[in-house]
């Protein structure tokens, strides 16, 4: 299972190959690492890793992601899985490029914008039907729509890009 992070705000990503307790992971491109993990208590992790020993205390922030404490080092931490379905799929707020992209598979069945439109935050770009429900994926902020790869009666994957916002 693969999953994007947001670590202080830097961009890694995180794959799992075996779960706790004998845990084996890559992060970003890096090699295969193996790790011991226990939870003695609640929000608590005893780590062994590379033969040093770590207590993670972990804590839900009111961001919606969690902090985790290590040695005293704070880690403000979000985790997104691009297969799962959240309000705040579709990309994030902010300036730039925005990339708006479908949170699981399904086909798409209306676009809604033509690149040069212009768009306010919450308006809908695309109408994505997946296990017979219709998404309607909207704008996080106001802009103007630069690209619409999506095309109506295509099939998406999970993370496909189908619009783009400056």
């Amino acid at each position: 299972m693969k999953l994007s992070l947001m670590v202080n705000g830097t961009a890694d990503s995180i794959e799992v190959l075996a779960p706790a307790p004998a845990c084996r992971f890559r992060t970003g491109d890096g090699p295969e690492r193996d790790a011991q993990v226990e939870t003695p208590e609640p929000g608590v992790y005893s780590v062994l890793l590379d033969g040093r020993s770590y207590e993670a205390r972990v804590e839900e922030s009111p961001s919606g992601g969690v902090v985790v404490v290590i040695d005293g080092y704070r880690f403000e931490i979000e985790v997104s899985d691009p297969r799962r379905w959240t309000r705040k799929s579709g990309g994030r707020h902010g300036e730039g490029v925005q990339s708006i992209a479908t949170p699981m598979p399904g086909k798409v069945v209306r676009v809604l914008v033509s690149p040069g439109d212009t768009v306010e935050t919450g308006q809908g770009l695309v109408v994505v039907e997946a296990m017979k429900m219709q998404n309607e994926l909207k704008a996080s902020r106001a802009g103007r729509v630069i690209a619409v790869p999506a095309k109506e009666g295509a099939t998406v994957v999970a993370g496909e890009v189908l619009a783009t916002i400056e």
